[in-house]
């Protein structure tokens, strides 16, 4: 009602009915032209994508974009996109019901450690030690070792 008493436009009251909930919702639009059902479905898409950006805030702890140019904002979505992918992967392939959160947690905890992806999504609580693997006779660096560790387990996987 408030946004009817605010806007000076005409405005469409539609009425939707979820059985799910067993409840009504009210929407308010000014595009006179579509259907009610069109309007319930744009407003139910526009909802998945305010959960999305919900999910980057709250799991990927994005909280500002970077950039300000299109390009920018489209390589940063994307790169949200890829690893939000990625963690419902391992949410999926773990043998632990995780939560999303508490997975991306662990994950978090567990990123300077060096260990095979598989296995510790298997037992994520056992302490394996794995040594790097030295390379040309000389051993990578441990961050560089993780990276190329969890490149060869995805590819792997696929």
């Amino acid at each position: 009602m408030v946004a009817a008493q605010q806007c000076t436009d005409l405005l469409l009251r539609v009425v939707v009915w979820d059985p799910k909930k067993n409840e009504n919702f009210v929407l308010w639009t000014n595009n006179l032209e579509l259907g009610a059902t069109t309007i319930a479905r744009i407003y139910k898409e526009r909802w998945q994508i305010e959960l999305f950006f919900k999910a980057l805030k709250q799991y990927l702890r994005v909280k500002t974009f970077v950039g300000t140019s299109a390009n920018a904002l489209k390589t940063q979505i994307w790169t949200a996109l890829i690893a939000m992918l990625l963690i419902k992967f391992l949410q999926l392939k773990s043998m632990i019901g995780w939560s999303l959160s508490n997975l991306v947690a662990m994950l978090r905890f567990n990123l300077f450690s060096y260990r095979d992806l598989w296995a510790w999504l298997k037992d994520p609580f056992g302490v394996p030690v794995i040594e790097p693997v030295a390379v040309q006779g000389c051993a990578r660096p441990a961050s560089s070792s993780i990276i190329l560790l969890t490149q060869t387990v995805l590819v792997r996987a696929m």
